[in-house]
């Protein structure tokens, strides 16, 4: 007995020993937690040393983009929305506008009306000659596409707007004189000296002999727009009234497009310009003609092949039926017509006969003999008409 409670006492101490271990093991695995807690604080610490250490880069950051904040000026502006407001000429749209006149129709895509305002100019440097007794000299600056509205809003006031129409198209144009070009004709055809800049008076309206001098002169340079578009195709245009308010002279919708025409006109060291302006609607039936690329072209046909086949097809051998008499049979009777039955026909020496080409009747007349064979003489036609 005493040995077995011997080795009792032994295995409780040893069991006190592990629990001793045990305890010992947890004492430093909460020695452990409490170095990670620490490390933990102390990485909390540095989130919030990085806090404040952005916030401050965040802020120099806010100060730095303050200083670097650039206000556009309004060339940037215009660039950027496509707008030319130094009325440059020849340069393509960018920009918002580019967008915007997308679906517009470009003039070059009728070539012949180069053609035409070029010979314009050549006979406007005749006649503007002829009509001041000077030396003018007119030439074209530029054909361009632009929407109506935009041309009259575009407009250099003041000047001289000329509503034309197009008896022919049976539509309208515009015609805008500018006030450099009126005080130029005015100061011409009244006898102003030579070398000398023409008067330019601001803050009044025209009088009425600076209208009647300038309707002078837009029906001469009409006079000259028909004989340019007379090879192409006749039209007339005739003048039919001035305007000095361009919403007065409002010929289309805002929206619709058209072509303008600009012509400088110099009169030695005196001139201004003249602008055309052409909607799409006026132009629209002349516009297969002004597709062409040369005079006189043709769209898909070729005129010799054209005429080589009518001579061939008046050559042409076609089989002719001449049909006495027409009888209608029911199907059923046609089914029991047997060898030596006799369908009777109601047709006389004297009925007309009709002769049909692919079974359309041509003619009818009378049956006969001319010498050994049989002949029809012609009475009258039946071909349909049209």
């Amino acid at each position: 007995m005493s040995d077995q409670d011997d080795e009792m006492d032994m295995a409780a101490a040893m069991a006190a020993e592990d629990d001793g271990e045990m305890d010992m093991a947890a004492a430093m695995a909460a020695d452990d937690d409490g170095e990670m807690d620490m490390a933990a604080a102390m990485g909390g610490d540095d989130d919030m040393a990085a806090a404040m250490e952005g916030g401050d880069d965040a802020s120099s950051a806010a100060e730095m983009s303050g200083h670097s904040t650039r206000v556009l000026n309004q060339d940037e502006i215009d660039s950027l929305l496509g707008f030319d407001m130094d009325g440059g000429e020849g340069g393509e749209n960018s920009g918002i506008k580019a967008i915007i006149n997308s679906a517009l129709v470009n003039y070059e895509r009728l070539p012949m009306l180069e053609v035409v305002f070029d010979r314009l100019v050549r006979m406007m440097t005749t006649s503007l000659r002829n009509f001041t007794s000077d030396n003018v000299e007119v030439s074209l600056d530029n054909i361009t596409s632009i929407r109506f509205g935009d041309y009259l809003n575009s407009i250099p006031l003041p000047a001289i707007l000329s509503v034309f129409r197009a008896e022919e198209w049976d539509n309208f144009g515009l015609i805008m004189v500018e006030s450099s070009l009126i005080y130029s004709i005015v100061d011409v055809l009244l006898g102003g000296r030579r070398g000398t800049a023409a008067m330019r008076i601001e803050g009044r309206p025209y009088t009425t002999i600076e209208r009647n001098l300038v309707e002078r002169m837009i029906s001469v340079v009409l006079n000259d727009m028909t004989g340019a578009f007379e090879p192409l195709s006749p039209v007339t245009f005739r003048h039919e009234r001035i305007e000095t308010n361009p919403r007065f002279a409002t010929i289309a919708r805002p929206a619709n497009a058209a072509i303008l025409i600009k012509l400088r006109i110099d009169m030695e060291d005196r001139g201004g310009r003249i602008e055309m302006l052409l909607p799409y609607a006026t132009l629209e039936p002349v516009r297969e003609l002004l597709l062409q690329m040369f005079m006189g072209e043709k769209f898909g046909r070729d005129s010799i092949w054209e005429n080589h086949l009518a001579t061939e097809l008046w050559s042409t051998e076609v089989d002719i039926q001449a049909v006495l008499d027409e009888k209608k049979m029911s199907l059923s009777e046609v089914l029991n017509l047997g060898i030596g039955d006799t369908v009777m026909f109601n047709a006389s020496p004297d009925s007309p006969t009709t002769l049909r080409c692919g079974g359309i009747s041509m003619v009818s007349g009378k049956m006969g003999r001319s010498g050994q064979n049989i002949a029809v003489k012609v009475d009258k036609s039946l071909r349909p008409m049209g």
